[in-house]
């Protein structure tokens, strides 16, 4: 796992922070002549946007313009870079853009209203530039797509352009269903020289197969990060990505259904210009939306991390190398171990998504609330955390003594609307280590509040013969396994809305050298 790690950090997908000096951020908040951007400027901002590029299968079933109505709520956090109608084993002779347009004209009536919720350095894009990134692909099933002398699609010229473009950030490429433009696009650049390089580009999160495509990509490059759940064909049920809202049969109940109800959706998001363009759901709702979802930045995910967990669901690598360690290349569905609504723990892959439910709901719910009004002062707006006086998103690494106490000051964050913030501190256990049974693995630690509302507490770990350790080996360790701690920062507002942060401490045994 360390070599996993260490190899893995080399990758991570940095984010700026905003000012962290009292002086910078008081600054930053001067009042304006404009009551917008006074409203404005006290959003989370300064963070990256990840390229991203949909493939979906649209009018098979609602959820896919259900997932693409959320996708656009959330379209400033993107660079998006395409937009493409495919077909997939539900749809196997068509694609459907023009259904794709119909949401975009819904999109065009509220977005001015949208900006007014957003940091003025992440706007949200215009209709228009939305509408230019729709294409096709070919409207034919799979691998009969894939050829010497079949011509690219539409769809797969632009994900060659995108691929190809001088850019050093990865492009994710999200699938919601077939995936035959990007085997198109991976056959067309097979022999050119730059092809490895290329594929080094590409981050893919398909929830599951859906085609005949995927399992060939993943036989003929098995280096491509490919985020995809693997089980019987069709067997949805045993996908993490269901976790979003189905009921979960293996976890009855864990988790909190009340969110994902057709009463809930059209009381909190069939509501406006956009919510008229939502349908009603047939089976789930939104299925496809976790790929995006992983993608949030809210201080609480990192991209090139699947083993770290977000509203995304968490996922290991499904490869090993020849020295038998973890690969990179095809990560598959992870297991966490969750406190249900039932007051028990259920222990599954879906727990790795349901488990942030009611706040992926709620965060949903206030941005379609943003659709509604350009004033500021009548909704929500999430909370900005800090720690230790660092107001970034990313995780804040942390070396500390095994048996020692670490302090960690939460009291700085603030929420843009003046709501009351409470505060939640956790070890979220399963991202230490790629082990089922991590219980045997990863050390405890003891989380004390210093304060009333917990926005201070202070860590004591293990002792080194726990926190230091190849556990069945009774190796010492000079670095044990990290640690991942979460603070959660929820406001008060309505729909109340949460903020991350996570730190990692490393526990280091300060008398390793002595013990050889």
């Amino acid at each position: 796992l360390n070599n996993w790690n260490n190899h893995s950090g080399n990758h991570r997908l940095q984010a700026k922070s905003i000012p962290t000096t009292s002086e910078q951020r008081t600054s930053n908040l001067e009042e304006t002549d404009n009551p917008v951007l006074n409203g404005t400027i006290r959003i989370q901002g300064g963070n990256s946007k990840p390229r991203v590029f949909i493939l979906t299968d649209i009018t098979n079933e609602p959820d896919d313009a259900e997932s693409f109505c959320r996708y656009l709520t959330y379209a400033n956090q993107f660079r998006t870079e395409g937009i493409v109608a495919v077909t997939s084993t539900w749809l196997k002779n068509k694609v459907a853009p023009q259904n794709l347009h119909e949401i975009v004209n819904a999109y065009e009536k509220v977005v001015d209203n949208l900006n007014a919720h957003a940091h003025p350095d992440s706007p949200y894009p215009s209709a228009q530039s939305v509408r230019n990134l729709i294409k096709s692909g070919p409207p034919v099933y799979g691998m009969e797509a894939v050829g010497d002398d079949i011509p690219l699609s539409e769809g797969a010229e632009l994900l060659l352009e995108r691929l190809t473009a001088p850019e050093d950030d990865p492009l994710w490429v999200l699938v919601w269903g077939g995936v035959n433009v990007l085997a198109q696009v991976l056959d067309k650049i097979r022999s050119r020289p730059d092809a490895a390089r290329l594929r080094e580009k590409l981050r893919v999160y398909t929830i599951s197969d859906q085609d005949d495509c995927g399992g060939w990509i993943r036989q003929q490059w098995p280096e491509i990060f490919y985020i995809c759940s693997i089980h019987g064909w069709n067997q949805y049920q045993c996908a993490a990505w269901i976790g979003i809202s189905a009921p979960c049969s293996g976890d009855v109940g864990g988790p909190d259904g009340s969110k994902v109800t057709h009463e809930w959706v059209k009381e909190n998001v069939q509501i406006g210009h956009l919510g008229a363009a939502y349908p009603n759901f047939e089976f789930i709702i939104e299925g496809d939306t976790p790929t995006f979802l992983y993608l949030i930045q809210n201080g609480l995910g990192v991209p090139e991390e699947p083993t770290y967990g977000s509203w995304g669901g968490r996922y290991i690598p499904a490869n090993v190398s020849s020295r038998g360690l973890p690969s990179r290349g095809h990560f598959a569905d992870a297991i966490d171990t969750v406190i249900g609504v039932d007051g028990k723990p259920h222990r599954s892959n879906q727990a790795t998504i349901w488990r942030w439910r009611n706040t992926f709901q709620d965060d949903f719910a206030a941005r379609m609330q943003w659709t509604l009004t350009s004033d500021f002062s009548k909704v929500n707006h999430h909370p900005v955390v800090s720690v230790n006086g660092d107001f970034g998103l990313v995780p804040i690494h942390v070396d500390a003594d095994a048996g020692g106490v670490v302090s960690f000051d939460a009291s700085e964050s603030y929420d843009p609307d003046g709501d009351k913030l409470s505060f939640k501190w956790y070890q979220y256990r399963e991202p230490s280590s790629l082990q089922t049974y991590h219980g045997l693995e990863v050390s405890d630690v003891e989380i004390t509040p210093l304060n009333d509302d917990s926005s201070k507490v202070e860590v004591k770990l293990a002792p080194a013969e726990k926190s230091c350790i190849v556990v069945r080996e009774k190796i010492p360790l000079e670095r044990g396994l990290p640690l991942h701690l979460i603070v959660e920062v929820m406001d008060n507002g309505t729909p109340s809305l949460t903020s991350y942060r996570r730190v990692i401490i490393h526990p280091v045994d300060r008398n390793f050298g002595s013990k050889k």
